[in-house]
């Protein structure tokens, strides 16, 4: 009696064992099966939009003195290399220079071609405020003295090829320092010029957050550049985030009509005919790359290149 309940034990004993085993193995499954996922999730967001800042202007009355040059306003240049750095640091975009480019014009050589990259986006911005004040509290034995900067910054981000402001946001930023001194012993504080600066950062990071959001709803494009027997060939390689094995749609433009009551010429939706996987990315600058692709689906019609254009697949 005792030998069949020993046996019985051990079936059970194997039996467990076997359950907890195809449980395991369904679990990495899951796991794997939710890594892949999230990799192609954050491959897709990895897709740089070209984006320049057109201009950024200082609005305010703060600094303005007789010999104030608006071409030169300090402040704006500030808030503009801010806006710059925070855009390259998302490594979200390909930012454009556009601020400077007379300069970078007059380092190429005269006549040949322009090399100027057109951008997806356009940026405009204004400080709309700036203000500082200096506050402070004498006690018995005590004494505070804290300097506040109050910082508005505007921005609208303009679809190049529709003109159309697609977002507009003013977002205020605050910066203070504070001393403290006990029967006049303690630190002395002057004037605090890095509040500026930490005032408009402030402003300027809750715009960033916001813009690549709003560039994230549309899904990435770029175009089809050559059609024939060497291959086919997209603009866009590396530095936008493009990688071999990346798949992509083939839209077919929609038919352009005119809105009789703004009498803007609209595009209607475009159709999917088809899809493209990438075979090799070339070029070392955004302005010299290019990504060779394979159709996988569909068709092609080389001698209509300007009709159609590659999209990035939205899961």
């Amino acid at each position: 009696m005792r030998g069949i309940c020993g046996r019985r034990q051990r079936h059970r004993f194997k039996a467990m064992k076997k359950s907890i085993f195809q449980f395991g193995l369904s679990l990495t499954f899951l796991l794997a099966l939710s890594v892949a996922a999230a990799g192609q999730g954050e491959g897709g967001r990895t897709l740089k939009w070209k984006v320049a800042i057109g201009r950024f202007s200082n609005e305010t009355q703060y600094g303005k003195g007789i010999f104030y040059e608006r071409e030169n306003d300090p402040m704006a240049k500030q808030a503009y290399d801010i806006l710059a750095a925070k855009l390259v640091a998302s490594n979200k975009f390909i930012l454009l220079e556009r601020a400077d480019a007379d300069k970078l014009s007059a380092e190429l050589n005269d006549g040949g071609e322009s090399n100027r990259l057109a951008a997806d986006y356009l940026i405009l911005g204004s400080i709309t405020e700036f203000g500082r004040k200096t506050t402070g509290k004498d006690n018995l034995f005590t004494a505070t003295k804290t300097q506040t900067v109050e910082a508005g910054v505007a921005v609208r981000l303009v679809d190049v090829v529709t003109g159309v402001a697609i977002y507009s946001e003013e977002a205020k930023g605050f910066a203070e320092t504070t001393s403290k001194s006990t029967l006049g012993l303690g630190g002395k504080m002057g004037f605090d010029a890095t509040l500026s600066d930490k005032a408009i950062s402030s402003a300027v990071d809750q715009l960033v957050e916001n813009i690549i959001n709003k560039c994230s709803d549309k899904p990435w494009r770029t175009y089809i550049i050559s059609a024939d027997s060497d291959g086919v060939i997209i603009a866009g390689g590396a530095s936008q985030g493009l990688r071999v094995g990346d798949v992509f749609d083939v839209m077919m433009q929609g038919k352009k009509v005119k809105n009789p009551q703004t009498g803007m010429m609209l595009e209607l939706p475009g159709k999917r005919v088809g899809s493209v996987t990438v075979e090799a990315t070339l070029g070392d600058s955004p302005l010299a790359e290019f990504s060779v692709v394979s159709v996988t689906e569909g068709a092609i019609d080389a001698a209509q290149l300007a009709k159609y254009y590659v999209q990035e697949v939205k899961r």
